[in-house]
């Protein structure tokens, strides 16, 4: 079988998933590029279709397509060989999690996916998704978290209660009663509070902390980009 029409019916449902609210519907999301799904399949993931335009004859699940339909269920710049539809790996909150990041109002995909590399190379036990923030599943997060999207449970809350027990460590500019990354020693249980670029963390979340930590920096320099000062965060307090 080889799809060459971009009208064809299984094409345009695909396409539909470039879309967040579809994804919502669905329980499924979009995997682009070689290495992303083989990385997926090797994690057992389950992968409904895979469409491509070379390779991956070995999976049942694999339909040949043009290059022209590849472009239209991929939104990357280059088209890849080959874009699959998989099911959405849902993860529920556990108390049993120990080294926790938490993320509010992050709206770059990009930035989003990057930290989630970030926190499964650095054995973060789970990430928790706050607030209004960009879907783990949007494609441009996919394609930055490079494979490692399904390798550490990614949760949305809604109550900042669920997190009863743990040490609660918000992220801020030097300041009062703030403390330089270096000096900072987690708890057993710790969740560390990470805000947007734009408007850092809420008021809320700021009030609630136990403590507040900052990362040194030459004065010279204002902030830095959210996805590096997370990875420095984690490096420094769980790697």
């Amino acid at each position: 079988m080889k799809i060459t029409s971009v009208n064809n019916e299984l094409i345009k449902e695909a396409s539909k998933l470039l879309r967040g609210k579809y994804r919502d519907e669905t329980g499924l999301f979009l995997l682009e590029g070689v290495k992303c799904v083989k990385e997926a399949i090797d994690s057992e993931l389950e992968v409904v279709h895979i469409f491509s335009t070379e390779g991956f004859e070995e999976y049942p699940q694999r339909i040949e397509v043009t290059d022209a339909v590849i472009s239209k269920i991929s939104d990357a710049k280059s088209a890849p060989t080959v874009v699959a539809v998989a099911k959405q790996h849902i993860h529920k909150w556990s108390n049993s999690y120990k080294r926790v990041i938490l993320l509010e109002g992050i709206k770059d995909p990009g930035n989003l996916g990057t930290i989630l590399r970030t926190a499964s190379a650095f054995s973060v036990d789970a990430v928790i998704l706050y607030g209004n923030t960009v879907d783990m599943y949007n494609p441009k997060c996919v394609r930055s978290a490079v494979g490692n999207l399904w390798k550490i449970p990614v949760i949305k809350i809604k109550d900042i209660r669920e997190l009863n027990g743990y040490e609660l460590v918000s992220t801020l500019p030097k300041g009062n009663n703030v403390i330089n990354l270096r000096d900072f020693k987690p708890a057993d249980k710790t969740v560390i509070m990470f805000g947007s670029e734009a408007e850092g963390l809420s008021v809320e979340l700021k009030q609630i902390a136990d403590k507040s930590i900052t990362v040194e920096m030459n004065n010279s320099v204002e902030s830095l980009n959210l996805s590096v000062s997370a990875s420095i965060v984690m490096y420094e307090v769980f790697n």
